[in-house]
């Protein structure tokens, strides 16, 4: 188990990167058993992870621009995929399909339960990661499902908060694109087959960063964009929201390079969400706080074309 003295070493030249997949960890009562990526600089210890959750029907295989990026400067990235993944292409009818939420959860949780199983599957990783430097992310429906660990909970049809599933284990969150609050907002489409996506953000306590497109008109949602900032707005752990000027629910294509969804392609938007959760977990985690201060001297100024940052 790593030092939670040590901090990893940033060097302004990129890491390089080894990644291994799949990584399958044994999940009888899922009735698939989980399947991971690892990656993770080629040197350094003392390195934090992140535990990355993917949007509707995405896999381990998605969201390289974010996920590379955070590797080479110092981070161990786990990407589960869920059951919903096209690369499993479960029915509709299966009876999994009303609880894949909550497999979803799961899905982070085991990740977390077996570090030290992943730790041994690239060489020369075991020893080098920091135990107690521990962050979630996540996009769109990921967003939700790493939200839960960090304190949201799903409202139940009479309006009460569920079971919390938070995680201790976890210190700090990036939310992209994260659904809002129900409040009767949702599309009939949206409440007939995502009954879940009714999210309560007031136990949301641990520090997160939420990032969410000023374009981004959501098909699930009567409201407007502002749906995608009250996990910011709502949760009382949410330090600081990045408002992304013209992005829509890409956001300027996290998903993946070329990926067919992206509907606002922006490298430029991609690498300010590259550059500024990247200062947030290190800030958060205690690594080192020089890069999320001259973001917030740069992006609270309001002229910056790209986006806005502002914060609690």
């Amino acid at each position: 188990m790593g030092d939670p003295n040590s901090t990893p070493t940033e060097s302004s030249t990129p890491a390089r990167v080894l990644s291994v997949s799949p990584v399958v960890l044994p999940a009888p009562e899922r009735g698939e058993d989980l399947r991971l990526r690892v990656s993770a600089p080629e040197a350094g210890t003392g390195l934090p992870v992140i535990i990355f959750s993917h949007g509707f029907g995405g896999s381990l295989d998605g969201y390289a621009p974010l996920v590379d990026f955070w590797a080479a400067h110092g981070f161990v990235v786990v990407q589960p995929t869920h059951l919903d993944s096209r690369t499993l292409n479960i029915a509709p009818d299966d009876p999994r399909t009303p609880s894949i939420w909550r497999f979803r959860v799961e899905d982070l949780t085991r990740a977390l339960d077996r570090l030290d199983t992943l730790e041994t599957t690239i060489p020369g990783l075991q020893g080098r990661i920091d135990h107690h430097r521990i962050a979630v992310a996540g996009h769109s429906w990921g967003a939700q499902t790493a939200g839960t660990l960090l304190g949201a909970r799903v409202l139940d049809d009479q309006g009460e908060p569920g079971e919390d599933l938070s995680d201790p284990r976890v210190k700090v969150g990036v939310l992209l694109a994260a659904a809002g609050t129900d409040e009767g907002t949702l599309t009939p489409f949206a409440a007939e087959h995502f009954p879940f996506m009714k999210p309560s953000f007031a136990t949301m306590s641990t520090p997160t960063l939420v990032v969410a497109g000023d374009s981004d008109q959501s098909a699930l949602s009567t409201r407007g964009p502002d749906w995608w900032t009250d996990a910011y707005h709502l949760g009382p752990g949410a330090t600081d929201l990045l408002t992304l000027f013209g992005a829509e629910h890409s956001l300027g294509g996290v998903a993946g390079y070329g990926v067919a969804e992206t509907t606002d392609e922006s490298p430029e938007r991609v690498a300010l969400i590259q550059r500024v959760s990247l200062a947030y977990l290190r800030d958060a985690l205690g690594i080192d706080s020089t890069g999320w201060k001259e973001e917030l001297s740069v992006l609270r100024q309001d002229s910056d074309p790209r986006g806005r940052l502002e914060s609690k």
